[in-house]
């Protein structure tokens, strides 16, 4: 048995419920349940009581059954057919992308309101149009199959198009099968702003460890360099947190121990996060081009001071400003700079602003990204105190922040989404051609093995068809991670066998 139920109480709010039987498809189903009901409270396998609104799916062999009711009135009944029993495992992407069709029709009759990525639940909408390409299907025939099984609006399906297809142009010239990709995670920055949610400790607060956590992440890289031997390491990103929170002699000792244990003849790129604004000064970014960094990005995530406020940015427009001119001065001639669609009271007006200031300073590269509301970010564990801020965002907003980009001369290239992202949109990179970040398209696009160091760190190993990966986690919290070092290491170990 499979149930969704909804309850409606008197004062006007919505309790979901939801009983999932296969608990398989749990994630699909809350997904699709809060792009519909975005910020209405749900839990999901306890008791569910009689409700006004209800969808329940019955698995009876072959057959799906759909039936919506609203006070006791039958609004929807659909039924589906399978080939072999609902449960086999060589059926359950079929049962499920069925199962999704049914459920966002149902949501839709009961909303009024279709999402712009239709039933896509997956945080790599690109992937599925990429895989086809490359199985040497046409652009006609992917298309038709994205609109019948994903119910994808026209504009989305355009993107993901366009992004597949310049992730094929992009791969074209070298064996990225073969290859790997590193990442360097320093989980250290000045302040931990309200939306975020990654590996991130406040920089004053562990300034007597940093040795101790460089020497833990040092000894990964040890470890890694000598067992990938042979293999063509194509693409570097040391990210966080934010690495230029460490002092220029940390980042020195940093990325020369980096370059000793990995052969960089054949690195294609060398990314770091500079980030935060506050962070950056000219003799950090001396270190970086002394070592061969040649993409930095520099991160206001908005342009406007009221916004920074509230957001805990602790920086302010003019250290952008001061950070991008740095940078300049120095000779990076690849800089790219983040914003978020959806953040507290920003509204139209305030978002052509922060793209007009921005392209003023002509970075080569956009990321645009849709704020998404994690269970671990500040945001969300202390709603009650946040729940008055409008966060709102639009397929019309991003569209501005496509505009603006274009006129920079940049075209998409890569794009993914997350959970409870704001208007059901996505986070997209825009860029010169030519100005790319090679090791965004690769990592999220499950192109090659992505070997992580650091705490938080995540390693991914892709299958040789990229359907499915093996994921090695590293333990988030920095002193456990010092202490536990050997743990860590042996975790890689088995990535090896």
């Amino acid at each position: 048995m499979f149930q969704v139920a909804y309850y409606c109480f008197r004062e006007g709010k919505i309790m979901i419920e939801i009983q999932i039987t296969p608990a398989i498809f749990e994630y699909d189903v809350q997904s699709l349940v809060q792009a519909f009901y975005p910020g209405e409270p749900f839990s999901v396998n306890k008791e569910v009581e009689e409700a006004e609104r209800s969808v329940q799916v019955s698995f009876d062999d072959c057959t799906i059954t759909v039936k919506v009711t609203r006070e006791g009135q039958i609004r929807a009944e659909e039924q589906l057919t399978l080939q072999e029993k609902c449960l086999d495992e060589s059926q359950r992407r079929l049962v499920k992308n069925e199962l999704k069709k049914i459920l966002y029709r149902t949501f839709v009759k009961d909303t009024g309101k279709e999402l712009p990525w239709g039933n896509l639940t997956g945080i790599r909408p690109a992937k599925i149009p990429a895989l086809m390409l490359e199985q040497g299907m046409g652009e006609e025939e992917i298309r038709n199959h994205m609109k019948k099984e994903y119910l994808i609006s026209d504009k989305k399906l355009d993107l993901a198009m366009q992004v597949a297809n310049s992730e094929r142009t992009l791969l074209q010239d070298f064996d990225y099968k073969n290859g790997y990709s590193l990442y360097v995670g320093i989980p250290f920055c000045p302040t931990t702003c309200l939306y975020c949610s990654f590996t991130s400790f406040p920089i004053k607060r562990y300034e007597d460890k940093i040795d101790r956590y460089l020497s833990a992440v040092i000894k990964e890289m040890e470890f890694l360099g000598e067992k990938l031997i042979g293999r063509e390491l194509n693409t570097v990103y040391i990210g966080g947190g934010t690495p230029t929170t460490l002092k220029p002699e940390k980042l020195d000792r940093l990325i020369a121990a980096l370059k000793k244990n990995f052969d960089f003849g054949t690195v294609r790129e060398f990314t770091v996060e500079a980030g935060r604004p506050d962070s950056i000064t000219k003799e950090k970014l001396q270190v970086l081009k002394k070592h061969g960094v040649d993409r930095i990005s520099i991160n206001p995530q908005t342009m406007n001071e009221e916004t920074l406020k509230i957001i805990g940015r602790k920086h302010t427009v003019s250290q952008v400003l001061d950070a991008f001119k740095m940078a300049r001065e120095a000779g990076f001639d690849n800089i790219n700079m983040d914003f978020i669609l959806g953040l507290p009271e920003e509204n139209e007006e305030m978002i052509r602003y922060s793209f007009d200031e921005a392209s003023k300073l002509k970075p080569e590269s956009l990321t645009v990204h849709s704020l998404a509301v994690k269970r671990a970010s500040r945001l969300s564990m202390n709603k009650q105190r946040y729940q008055k801020l409008k966060m709102e965002n639009d397929t019309e907003l991003m569209d501005i922040a496509g505009e603006y980009a274009r006129k920079l001369g940049m075209e998409p290239y890569y794009l993914y989404r997350q959970k409870n992202m704001a208007g059901n949109q996505e986070n997209i990179g825009y860029a010169i051609p030519g100005k790319e970040c090679l090791y965004n398209v690769l990592m999220m696009g499950d192109y090659q093995d992505v070997w992580a160091v650091g705490a938080g760190a995540v390693t991914k190993l892709m299958s040789k068809d990229r359907l499915e990966g093996k994921r090695i986690d590293t333990l988030k919290n920095v002193d456990l991670y010092i202490e536990r070092i050997d743990e860590m290491i042996g975790r890689k170990a088995e990535g090896f066998k």
